[in-house]
């Protein structure tokens, strides 16, 4: 008889208030799923003074260590993002980060190689994944990235430096104070 499949795990979702409207971070023991950004602020109500924090808003009464390592790592990340690198990230737990498909290794090579404050271009991140003819697969995986901001999918621009789509377009306001915030805070 075949073990259980691991998709049967018991996930727990915190959400996070943060300078981009609540986050949502779904997770098992053996690791986070996915990171939800929800655009419950319109970018015209958001204060351009808002706090650079993350707060836990609702929490189940017991969370696994590597949802307590992400929501950690997030907190870092906006009060102090320089500081979010030498954290350790948690463990992840999703089907997309898991094999050798081009989609997860286009994501671990993005984790891996382009750094805080740092972009990278549709074209070369497919010539480091290994494909440089992949660059609309790179677009796709970028969409698919379960865990963004862990795996900074905002970081990877067109090779003309426009900006490009996040969030398929409805979250290009967030991916401009995604990199605006890096920028400004790894000078500090």
């Amino acid at each position: 008889m075949k073990k259980q499949r691991e998709s049967q795990c018991t996930q727990k979702t915190i959400s996070l208030l943060s300078p981009l409207g609540t986050i949502q971070v779904s997770g098992c023991e053996n690791g986070v799923h996915t990171i939800q950004i929800l655009m419950d602020v319109a970018p015209a109500e958001r204060s351009s003074e808002a706090p650079l924090s993350c707060v836990v808003n609702d929490s189940p009464a017991e969370t696994s260590p590597e949802l307590q390592r992400c929501v950690e790592w997030l907190q870092a990340y906006f009060s102090e993002p320089q500081t979010a690198g030498s954290l350790p990230l948690p463990a992840f737990h999703h089907p997309a980060l898991q094999g050798d498909a081009f989609t997860s290794r286009v994501l671990q090579v993005l984790l891996r190689d382009v750094k805080f404050g740092e972009t990278v271009s549709y074209k070369r991140l497919a010539e480091m994944a290994g494909n440089p003819r992949a660059v609309r697969a790179v677009g796709g995986a970028m969409r698919r990235n379960p865990v963004p901001l862990l795996i900074p999918c905002h970081r990877v621009i067109s090779s003309s430096g426009q900006s490009g789509p996040y969030m398929s377009g409805k979250g290009d306001h967030l991916k401009q104070w995604l990199l605006t915030h890096e920028r400004q805070r790894g000078e500090g």
